[in-house]
């Protein structure tokens, strides 16, 4: 299975949105399959994004987690990736360079956003 940045960042939205701070237990994206969710939040695990459980069986066709609660690192990606047009250029320029690498995305996410925040500012 293929990792899936706009998955990720809807999954970081549906926990930071949920009203408690922690995630909700019946998480679920339209149009994603509960492995692929499971998935990708295994992998945001790995990477730093949540705090999860590993929920994973011998029975599993896929690692899975559950998560429990978004990351300080989470919520700045999250941060940096809100509004749609900076999400949808970064994206263009990340997968221009042949792959959407984690700290790649991050990196131009924040840089976009700071341009944009200088420019509603009326900095240079």
């Amino acid at each position: 299975m293929k990792r899936d940045m706009d998955l990720v960042r809807k999954i970081l939205m549906a926990c930071v949105d949920h009203e408690h701070g922690r995630a909700p237990q019946d998480l679920a994206i339209e149009g994603y399959s509960e492995e692929q969710i499971g998935y990708h939040v295994y992998l945001m695990m790995e990477a730093g994004l949540v705090e999860a459980a590993d929920v994973t069986t011998m029975g599993s066709e896929s690692p899975e987690a559950v998560v429990t609660s978004v990351t300080w690192d989470g919520h700045e990606f999250l941060e940096a990736s809100r509004d749609e047009g900076l999400w949808e250029n970064a994206k263009q320029a990340v997968g221009s360079t042949g792959g959407m690498v984690l700290g790649v995305l991050k990196s131009v996410l924040i840089a976009l956003a700071t341009d944009a925040a200088k420019k509603a500012a009326g900095l240079p």
